[in-house]
Formats: C-alpha cells, sequence, structure tokens
C-alpha cells in the first residue's frame, strides 16, 4: 500500500476522535450524571481553554522529535485512554480530567500529521495532499455520525464504542506506515543530500514574521464569527421551528458532506489558483452565511447557510497548515508555527459563543448573526490589505514570463 494511501486512512480515522466525545459529551453527562447545560459548558469551556496553551508546545514538540508516527499513536492512546475514563466518572475533577486527557492527545494529532504528511509527500505535494487529507477527515467525521446515530437504541455507551474502534484503527493505520517513506528533512525544508546539520531559525524570528502575524489576527477573527455560529443557529431553531436538535444534526451532516469535495477541491486549486484567493473566498462566504441565519427563518432555506459553512471550513483546513508551511519553510520551526496560530485563533472559537450570546441579549436574533459576521469582513479586509499568503513559485513564474529573453552571442 503507498504511503499516501495510509495518510488517507489515518485522516479517515482521526477525523472523528480529534475531541474526545466532542458534542455527545454533553448527552452522556446528562443521560448518566443527570449534569445540568451550564455546567456541561463550564467543564468543556474550561478543557478548551488548558489545550490553547499547550498547542504551540505540542508543535515545538513535534519539531523536536523526529517520529511523528509514534507522536500520533500516542496521541490517539491519549484520546482513547481520556474517553475510557469518562465511563466510570462522574465528579467534576474526574470529568475534567479525562477530557483534558483527550483533547490533549486530540491537539497533538494536528501538528503530527502535518509533519508526517510533509515528511512524505514535501512541500510541493503538501497542498494537494492536504487536500485530501482534509476529505478523508470530514468523511470519517460523517461515517462516525451514521454508525453512532445507527447504533443510538443501544444508549449512549454506543460512542464510546465507535470512538474506541476508530482510535485502534487510526493507532494500526499510523505503524502500519512505512518508516522509510518519510524524511525528516524533507519535512522542514531542509536538503535532503547534506550531511550537515542546518540550524533552526529562532523561535522569535519565525513567530515575529509580519505575515504570519496577519494571518493569525484574520484568523482569530475569522473563528470569532465561525465558532459560535451553529450554536446560536440551533438555540433560534428552538424558538422558531420545530424538533431543533434533528435539523442541527443534519446541518453538521450537509456541512461535513460539502466539507469533502471543497477540501479535495481546495487542495488542487492551492497552486494554480494561490493560497491568498482561496482564504479570501473563505473570508467572504461567511458573511453571506451570518446574513442567510439571521433573516431566514424556514430550516429548510437554512440548509444553503451550512452549505456556506462547508465552503468557508472546507477552505481554511486546508490553506491555514499549507500557507504556515509556505511562511516558515526552511526554518525547521513549520509546526510550532502552526501550533501557536491554531492556539491564537482558537482563542476566536472560544469567545464566540459568548460573543454571539451577547449580541442577542442587544441585538436579536437577526443583529446577532450579522454581527458574527461582521469580524469575518475585518479578516477579509486584512487579507486584501496585506499578501500574508506567499505564492513564491506562482510569482517567478509570472515574472520570468514578464522578463525579456536573455541574447546569447
Amino acid at each position: 500500500m503507498a504511503p499516501t494511501a495510509h495518510l488517507a486512512l489515518i485522516n479517515l480515522f482521526i477525523g472523528d476522535i480529534q475531541g474526545g466525545l466532542g458534542p455527545f459529551l454533553g448527552t452522556w453527562l446528562a443521560e448518566t450524571g443527570s449534569w445540568s447545560p451550564a455546567r456541561v459548558g463550564f467543564v468543556i469551556t474550561l478543557v478548551g481553554f488548558a489545550t490553547l496553551f499547550l498547542s504551540g508546545p505540542f508543535g515545538a514538540l513535534v519539531d523536536r522529535v523526529p517520529r511523528p508516527r509514534l507522536l500520533i499513536g500516542a496521541a490517539c492512546a491519549a484520546i482513547l485512554a481520556g474517553t475510557l475514563l469518562l465511563l466510570p466518572a462522574r465528579s467534576f475533577f474526574g470529568v475534567f480530567t479525562a477530557q483534558l486527557l483527550a483533547a490533549a492527545g486530540g491537539t497533538l494529532l494536528l501538528p503530527a500529521v502535518a509533519a508526517l504528511t510533509l515528511g512524505i509527500v514535501g512541500k510541493d505535494g503538501f497542498p494537494k495532499q492536504q487536500g485530501r487529507n482534509q476529505a478523508f477527515n470530514h468523511l470519517g467525521i460523517l461515517i462516525a455520525a451514521g454508525v453512532i446515530g445507527l447504533g443510538a437504541p443501544l444508549g449512549p455507551a454506543t460512542a464510546f464504542y465507535v470512538l474506541g474502534g476508530m482510535a485502534l484503527a487510526a493507532i494500526v493505520a499510523t505503524f502500519t506506515t512505512p518508516a522509510g517513506a518519510w524524511n525528516r528533512r524533507r519535512a522542514v525544508g531542509w536538503k535532503e543530500d547534506d550531511e550537515d546539520e542546518p540550524k533552526r531559525s529562532g523561535i522569535r524570528q519565525v513567530l515575529g514574521n509580519r505575515r504570519l502575524l496577519v494571518l493569525t489576527v484574520a484568523l482569530t477573527l475569522f473563528n470569532l464569527g465561525n465558532g459560535g455560529m451553529l450554536t446560536l443557529l440551533g438555540q433560534k431553531l428552538v424558538a422558531t421551528a420545530d424538533d431543533a436538535t434533528t435539523w442541527t444534526a443534519r446541518y453538521v451532516m450537509v456541512a461535513q458532506l460539502v466539507m469533502v469535495p471543497v477540501a479535495l477541491f481546495a487542495g488542487s486549486l492551492a497552486d494554480r489558483r494561490g493560497r491568498r484567493q482561496l482564504l479570501m473566498v473563505a473570508f467572504a462566504v461567511l458573511p453571506l452565511r451570518a446574513l442567510m441565519s439571521g433573516l431566514i427563518d424556514d430550516p429548510w432555506w437554512l440548509i444553503g447557510a451550512e452549505v456556506l459553512d462547508g465552503i468557508a471550513s472546507g477552505i481554511v483546513g486546508v490553506a491555514v497548515p499549507v500557507v504556515v508551511a509556505d511562511l516558515t519553510w526552511g526554518s525547521g520551526r513549520t509546526q510550532t508555527a502552526l501550533g501557536s496560530v491554531n492556539a491564537v485563533q482558537g482563542v476566536g472559537g472560544a469567545l464566540s459563543g459568548w460573543y454571539g450570546g451577547l449580541a442577542y441579549t442587544w441585538l436579536g436574533w437577526t443583529g446577532a448573526f450579522l454581527a458574527l459576521g461582521v469580524p469575518a469582513l475585518f479578516a477579509l479586509g486584512l487579507v486584501i490589505w496585506l499578501d500574508a499568503t506567499p505564492e513564491p513559485g506562482r510569482r517567478r513564474r509570472r515574472r520570468e514570463s514578464r522578463a525579456p529573453a536573455k541574447q546569447t552571442a
């Protein structure tokens, strides 16, 4: 089996396990421990902010430890262990500890899989392969959600069995990946035939890159608007439609279905059309989704808003690791930078629910959704104002095509 096929399988199996039980955590705690929504929300928020502080250090760990397969296996094992610890946990501390362990594993997975991908396909093949990775990732989420739905009559523990099976399958797919297919120098942009060990760039030099900083701010604004929009839409449906839970589940499925082809398309377009153009499309789509969510009450028509969610999120999932690799190539700090970007933009996502709820209190449903669309407009303006995503190959070809041909004697 080709190494890229192993990458596809790894991403298929980790798609649903990165956040542990994820949306099924609240259901499990409510049914087995009689937890209130406020208590569930509090522990999820605490875990979310705790993992933000782990993202940067975990990225640095991946850069320092040239064993991405081992790190992916350890991350999957942590997710599995944390999820199994939730089975007997009833106290707040027990649930927090178990969920933190699972969430920490999911945080480590992102840079570890990116490093494995870069080391197998190299920078030139990374955009297209990242598109495939994300497509299989979303497909895994769809499959897991479908299996959990079919097994719902067996009780809330079904989610544990599905997650455990996928975690074990991800570990098997990781350790059966040929070790010789991964090259450390290829993963960080160093010359593969050079015997000398290149020096790593300083962390301040990498993280202080102006374009990387602008990209980080733009992504934080995007997540500030995007993170809480589906949750707010679900709350709106409770007030305006019947069976809000079923409709919310349908919206999640629609968004994931759209993300699969979008990820594949974005991966192949990244080189032809440029990373910056892809990000501009993603940032422009979010205000349109906010407008539809605020002005439309019919749940059938609101499916269109979640199609836009699939487009925006599908593009961002592909483009961000590729852009960070562009900006840090050859520094030996790519995963450190990616982890740091994920940490900062995660703050926007963590604050999104609070921001949307506060906007609803002041402005009502329509005003709340419009308020969630505003940060994305600022993010779009940042990308337009400053070319935050260098496209060296495309620009070099353009310059060469415009340069006059050299005359020979």
